[in-house]
């Protein structure tokens, strides 16, 4: 390549074994959980650790109330656009709920769907009741990350999104469940909205990387969801979802709404597109033989053109009356 222009730096990728190097030497960790192709191509050039393919996409992208309605297919679908951006960071993808409750034999099955089907690193679980489970998808060649405190999935027995680990005795429970999943063969733990010193004493007793989201500074790594924390909730369904103990980076979401206003009144005002977008042209002569093609069949045009509006009329018309007899308001014609 040209001495002025040298070849871009390949980044080396992720792997189990560098996130506990980085624990190792307190370097810490960035995760951003993303859910499509252009999402994942941003999180990938800005150098982040680990993407996590969340089963929050559920409420986040599809629109349901919370992620247990959430299918493997659907979390397949959005891993593989997920995989077909990314080169640099370790990919984890959330098995969602049902997918290795039921026997081992079918978790092991679906943890190595996410990794031929949809190009997964790892897989994620939550909670330590599942850690035979966790050990036989490692042993079957799948790499693991464990989940502690707060469990999306289990909130019809939490009772909700409610915070965990503030009294002594459910903190210990904490610190126990994240060393069982350690056992099982975890290379990572998330531990979720559990007070600072809860996550700081899992943190200290792990020797594989803790990664906390609403847990305070003293975890091993951080992570957010790539909409919050762009700021992409000046949607009301995203502003629903949206935890306070996000930081807002940006303020995508107002971004979007103004971009999108602007063009709706550039297009309603005729505004857009301006000769400036009408890039293609076509040359004089072509022009006049168009004219004449146009003349030579121009009768015929008009009268399917008659018969067209003719039809839209009397479908406008077969509206406003109604099926049975009452206009669009409601009242009997």
């Amino acid at each position: 390549s040209s001495p002025h222009h040298p070849p871009r730096r390949r980044h080396k990728k992720i792997t189990s074994l560098t996130l506990s190097s980085k624990k190792r030497h307190s370097q810490k960790i960035t995760m951003v959980t993303a859910y499509d192709y252009p999402s994942a191509l941003h999180v990938d050039r800005a150098g982040i650790d680990i993407l996590l393919v969340g089963d929050s996409v559920a409420m986040v992208e599809l629109g349901y109330p919370t992620t247990q309605p959430l299918t493997m297919d659907e979390m397949l679908h959005h891993c593989r656009a997920v995989s077909r951006s990314t080169s640099r960071p370790l990919l984890v993808g959330d098995m969602p709920l049902g997918s290795y409750e039921v026997t081992s034999a079918d978790a092991i099955r679906n943890a190595h769907r996410f990794v031929k089907e949809a190009g997964m690193d790892a897989v994620k679980l939550e909670g330590a009741r599942h850690c035979d489970t966790m050990r036989k998808i490692v042993e079957g060649g799948v790499a693991v990350m464990g989940h502690v405190g707060l469990l999306p999935q289990a909130i019809s027995t939490l009772g909700g999104f409610r915070a965990q680990g503030r009294t002594a005795a459910r903190a210990r429970e904490i610190v126990e469940d994240a060393l069982r999943i350690q056992d099982a063969g975890a290379f990572a733990v998330v531990i979720e909205c559990v007070p600072e010193n809860v996550a700081r004493v899992v943190t200290e007793e792990l020797e594989v990387p803790s990664i906390g989201i609403g847990s305070g500074r003293y975890c091993d790594g951080q992570v957010l969801v790539y909409h919050d924390l762009l700021g992409m909730s000046s949607h009301p369904h995203h502003e629903s979802f949206c935890p306070k103990f996000c930081k807002k980076y940006a303020d995508v979401g107002n971004v979007i709404s103004r971009a999108l206003d602007e063009f709706r009144e550039d297009v309603t005002g005729g505004v857009f597109p301006s000769e400036e977008y009408s890039p293609y042209k076509m040359s004089e002569g072509e022009k006049k033989k168009l004219e004449h093609l146009l003349m030579a069949d121009k009768e015929e045009r008009q009268r399917s053109k008659q018969e067209v509006n003719k039809k839209l009329l009397e479908s406008d018309e077969y509206e406003v009356v109604g099926l049975y007899g009452q206009d669009k308001n409601g009242n009997n014609s």
